[in-house]
């Protein structure tokens, strides 16, 4: 789970040696898939005995309990903070004390963003105090603050015709939510858009499910060449009342104040643990808060029931994920020597609510076998496979040529609390983590342990 903006994230991967008939060779299976899907079938108790362990059992909330512990304890976490590192160095002694092997530290780089104070009143037609929380990466406005009157548009289509009215003016963007891919875009482009038209300063209408008069930030994106502007996201409930007043033909005049500044980028680290495989060490399977606690759990899950895959699963937690995957994009640069090694990278980052299947990009073979592998969660209940199962941390891989999955859950509890105050310990359910990391664990330990790796296209 992520608080707000800059949170660290953990991936789970699978890796493998290349030698043996464990992988495939130019493409080409050492077995029929029938002896494959057979194979799968031979993993029935284990996944039942792990489903049991994680729902049932005595590791029923585990995940829960300590994703609240590191959560109350250290806050938010965001990239460059103490609480980042604080938190980072609390899970390291974790993943020690729980007995999983090779726990280290891997120095990376990471921007280092500082909110500051911030405010914005609206002083005309009446005076009216907004929420707001700046965007990641933006400039601050100067001491006294942007006064200035709004234009508020619906679509960069309507910036555009309306550009001559835009000049030193806030725009404020009240941009209807569609789904989160596509409205997204006006979050990352749009202060880039008021500035190319003239404009002081960007106000987002926040791109979210569902609101309670809460922002919701993230990151945005300056340009080369265009000037950079102050920007922050505003309530849904402001931009449209903002939206109700223009129509009307009132005047709006809005006083912002940013304190937000960027500093040299920071030192920290993203934190490895692991099972070690049995047979092909080398070779191998690999999210953010819930998504990487059920990560740690999977293997914590696999440990208690004494399994030890063939191949070794790796858990990583990346740090700086939301500016576009930093901490994973070092990682991946040190390790991508190795990627022929690399059966599976599975990543966690829509949140852990009721799972809804498992998405996949990878071969038709890959996809076929993945589609027996979730059949073992006919237990409770959750055996689709989807497609798209690209994350902003293991697409990097799933580039290469690696096998990538994503948990699919329900996204639009997820994007009703997405980076906003709202994201709290509150939101999670510890059942729903339950059956979250029970299919986290099935999954990854099958595809560790099954003798050949995955195909790849």
């Amino acid at each position: 789970m992520k608080f707000l903006l800059f949170t660290f994230v953990g991936v789970v991967h699978l890796l493998s040696t290349n030698s043996g008939k464990a992988i495939y060779r130019n493409g080409i299976s050492q077995k029929t898939f029938q002896e494959i899907k057979e194979e799968i079938a031979c993993y029935g108790d284990v996944a039942k005995a792990i489903i049991n362990l994680a729902v049932y059992g005595k590791a029923q909330n585990r995940s829960y309990e300590r994703l609240a512990l590191l959560v109350d304890t250290v806050g938010p976490r965001l990239s460059g903070s103490k609480s980042l590192e604080k938190a980072i160095q609390i899970m390291y002694q974790n993943l020690q004390e729980d007995g999983l092997e090779n726990v280290h530290l891997e120095p990376v780089k990471i921007p280092h963003w500082e909110r500051g104070e911030e405010s914005a009143v609206m002083l005309e037609p009446r005076n009216h105090k907004m929420a707001i929380l700046g965007l990641g990466s933006s400039i601050g406005t100067p001491p006294e603050g942007i006064t200035a009157e709004v234009l508020v548009v619906t679509s960069f289509d309507e910036l555009q015709r309306r550009a001559p009215e835009a000049r030193g003016k806030i725009v404020v963007y009240n941009q209807p939510y569609t789904n989160y891919s596509s409205t997204v875009q006006y979050r990352v482009q749009g202060a880039v858009e008021a500035a190319k038209v003239g404009a002081l300063a960007s106000l987002i209408r926040s791109v979210a499910s569902f609101s309670i008069y809460s922002p919701h930030t993230g990151v945005q994106e300056y340009q080369d060449g265009v000037p950079k502007i102050p920007t922050a996201c505003i309530t849904v409930e402001d931009a449209e009342m903002m939206s109700r007043m223009v129509s009307r033909g009132n005047r709006i005049v809005i006083q912002l104040k940013m304190g937000a500044r960027s500093y040299p980028d920071a030192d920290s680290f993203n934190t490895v643990a692991e099972i070690t495989g049995s047979k092909y060490p080398e070779q191998g399977a690999m999210d953010d808060g819930g998504g990487a606690f059920i990560s740690w759990e999977a293997l914590s899950l696999i440990k208690d029931l004494g399994l030890r895959p063939k191949r070794t699963l790796r858990l990583v937690l990346w740090t700086a994920e939301e500016q576009g995957g930093i901490g994973a994009f070092q990682y991946y640069q040190l390790h991508k020597a190795n990627s022929s090694n690399y059966s599976l990278v599975m990543e966690s980052d829509s949140g852990t609510f009721l799972p809804s299947g498992l998405q996949f990009t990878g071969s038709d073979k890959a996809r076929a076998i993945m589609e027996e592998v979730m059949s073992l969660l006919k237990p409770i209940n959750i055996t689709q496979v989807f497609r798209a199962g690209e994350g902003t941390d293991i697409n990097f891989w799933i580039q290469a040529g690696v096998p990538g999955a994503s948990l699919l859950d329900d996204l639009h509890k997820y994007f009703s609390f997405h980076h906003s105050h709202g994201d709290t310990m509150t939101v999670m359910d510890p059942k729903q983590m339950n059956i979250a990391a029970a299919l986290w664990a099935v999954v990854s330990y099958v595809v560790a342990d099954m003798e050949e790796m995955l195909p790849r296209s």
